[in-house]
C-alpha cells in the first residue's frame, strides 16, 4: 500500500509547480500553438549539447497539444526530435500543462511569463525551479526583452547565472 502512495506522489509532484509561482492567466492556447524557439535555458540532460532547439506546437483532435521539440547536436551536427502530447492540468485559460513524451509519464509545462499582447515570447518552468526556459517566436529577442525577463526569472528564485543562451543560425 506505501508504495502505490509513493508511485502516486512521484507522478504528481513531476507535474508540480514551484511554491510561490503562478501560472499565466487568460490564456489564449490558438494565439499559443505554432513554432517556438529557445532562447536560453537551465541545462537539462535531455538537451545537453543541443542548439537550434524550437518546439512547434498544434492542437490534437482529443483538444491535447502536439508537440514537436527538435534540435541540433552541436557536435555531430544530427538533429534530435522528440515528440509528445500536452494537456491542461486547470483551465484552458491557465497556462499550466502536463506533457508527456513517454507514454503515461508527464512533467510539468508552467507558463509564468507571456507577451499576452502579441504572445511573442514566454518563460516557462517544470516541477521545480532547477527548470527554466525562455522561448520566442523569433531566433533572438530584443536585449531589454531578454533582460527583463532574465530579472523576473532572478527575483522568482531561478539561479539565472547558469542560463545558456542558445545558439540560433540565422
Amino acid at each position: 500500500m506505501n508504495i502505490i502512495w509513493l508511485v502516486v506522489f512521484l507522478l504528481a509532484s513531476c507535474t508540480g509547480l514551484p511554491k510561490g509561482l503562478k501560472p499565466v492567466e487568460d490564456f489564449e492556447v490558438n494565439r499559443y500553438v505554432g513554432t517556438w524557439y529557445e532562447i536560453a535555458r537551465l541545462e537539462q540532460s535531455f538537451e545537453k549539447g543541443l542548439d537550434n532547439i524550437s518546439a512547434q506546437y498544434t492542437l490534437a483532435k482529443d483538444g491535447g497539444i502536439e508537440v514537436l521539440n527538435q534540435g541540433r547536436n552541436q557536435e555531430t551536427g544530427e538533429w534530435k526530435k522528440a515528440e509528445g502530447k500536452a494537456y491542461f492540468i486547470d483551465q484552458p485559460s491557465v497556462g499550466r500543462l502536463k506533457v508527456s513524451f513517454f507514454g503515461p509519464f508527464y512533467g510539468s509545462y508552467n507558463i509564468i511569463a507571456l507577451d499576452k499582447q502579441n504572445y511573442q515570447y514566454s518563460m516557462v518552468t517544470g516541477p521545480n525551479r532547477s527548470y527554466l526556459w525562455i522561448l520566442a517566436r523569433t531566433k533572438t529577442l530584443p536585449k531589454e526583452t531578454l533582460d527583463a525577463l532574465i530579472e523576473s526569472a532572478k527575483r522568482q528564485g531561478f539561479e539565472t547565472d547558469k542560463l545558456i543562451m542558445v545558439k540560433q543560425d540565422e
